[in-house]
């Protein structure tokens, strides 16, 4: 074999990894619950460098390397030091994301109304979405690859009444729960609804669907936040059928949480089971040794699945899988009571 022979036979060889990186994509959710109690704590644990919940988080994530994430649960703030903060932290574990992309969520942002039905005002259940401040939980999207920022649709701020067929929640009078001036004011989303552009190596764009619903407890007879959270699962079959503007006829990807599982648990399960069963989309199901198709561990509530990655019928699914080891000392057992869902995809 001739030297220039071999020369190009160790290009290749140094090259092979990333070409077949550059042929599949690798799309990832997590709720990381990485929340605090007041605005600015979690930049200060992230800075420190300390906190063993932030270590677990950054190594589950860097262990799945995804090339695109949706984050839930991870503290907001106006300048986006927060989520830099962590991107460094993944970037010095290996694992790194030059691109990203977040925005004001509806949790903890204030109203001056009652939009429980408590009696009282200005609690966090009184925010557009739960939380105890400006941020508190919001979401994310991580990428290796660049984001059109520009081209990102924020449907957050949405009125919930203005979903058509909305399930709006009633007094048993038929009065609107908890008030008219309540029902004026409410948005739909708990946190947010984005679709996030995202361009690829190939030339195409990927748009990431991302969301964290409601969960469908901690209310009355009413059911308010059990018929929100339906609705904030409708909401993207809604999306698809048009009802919001163009939708895009291939290479999407539905990435969040719904905090509902399609089979168990309270909540209105057919919001979900429609969505599962949407022939715009595929269910890779994917699954792990520890927890099967489960995604949470929840205290006094157990196991369910209610974080999804649901790609766009056109894709082919190569791959996908939980993050949850059959070892209980593992990094994801300490990282979040969710796991880690990923699903991977053909460039081609």
């Amino acid at each position: 074999m001739t030297r220039a022979a071999v020369a190009l036979c160790l290009l290749c060889l140094t090259l092979w990894p990333a070409l077949l990186a550059a042929d599949s994509l690798r799309v990832a959710t997590f709720n990381t619950e990485l929340m605090r109690k007041g605005p600015g704590l979690l930049l200060r644990d992230l800075q420190r460098g300390e906190d063993p919940h932030i270590r677990a988080v950054v190594a589950v994530i860097t262990g799945a390397d995804p090339d695109v994430i949706a984050l839930q649960g991870l503290d907001w703030d106006l300048d986006g030091r927060t989520l830099a903060a962590l991107a460094d932290l993944l970037a010095q574990a290996g694992s790194s994301f030059p691109y990203m992309f977040t925005a004001r969520p509806n949790s903890g942002m204030a109203t001056d109304l009652d939009l429980d039905g408590d009696g009282r005002t200005g609690g966090g259940a009184d925010a557009q979405g739960f939380g105890l401040f400006t941020g508190h939980g919001g979401l994310a999207v991580l990428s290796k690859h660049p984001i059109d920022r520009a081209g990102v649709r924020d449907f957050s701020d949405l009125l919930w009444r203005d979903l058509p067929d909305a399930l709006l929640p009633q007094h048993p009078d038929g009065r609107p729960f908890p008030s008219a001036a309540a029902q004026a004011v409410q948005r739909l989303s708990n946190t947010g609804h984005w679709v996030v552009p995202i361009r690829l190596p190939d030339g195409q764009s990927l748009r990431l669907m991302t969301f964290q619903a409601a969960p469908p407890v901690f209310d009355g007879e009413e059911d308010r936040n059990g018929r929100r959270n339906h609705d904030e699962i409708r909401f993207w079959t809604l999306y698809l059928d048009g009802a919001f503007g163009p939708v895009p006829q291939r290479r999407m990807v539905l990435a969040g949480g719904t905090n509902l599982d399609p089979d168990t648990g309270q909540g209105r399960h057919q919001a979900i089971r429609d969505l599962l069963r949407d022939p715009r989309l595929q269910d890779p199901r994917p699954s792990s040794p520890g927890g099967g198709r489960n995604t949470v561990d929840w205290p006094r509530v157990g196991r369910l699945r209610v974080d999804y990655v649901l790609p766009s019928a056109d894709w082919r699914v190569t791959g996908s899988g939980v993050v949850w080891p059959a070892d209980p000392d593992a990094a994801a057992s300490g990282a979040s009571r969710h796991r880690l869902v990923w699903v991977d995809l053909a460039l081609d």
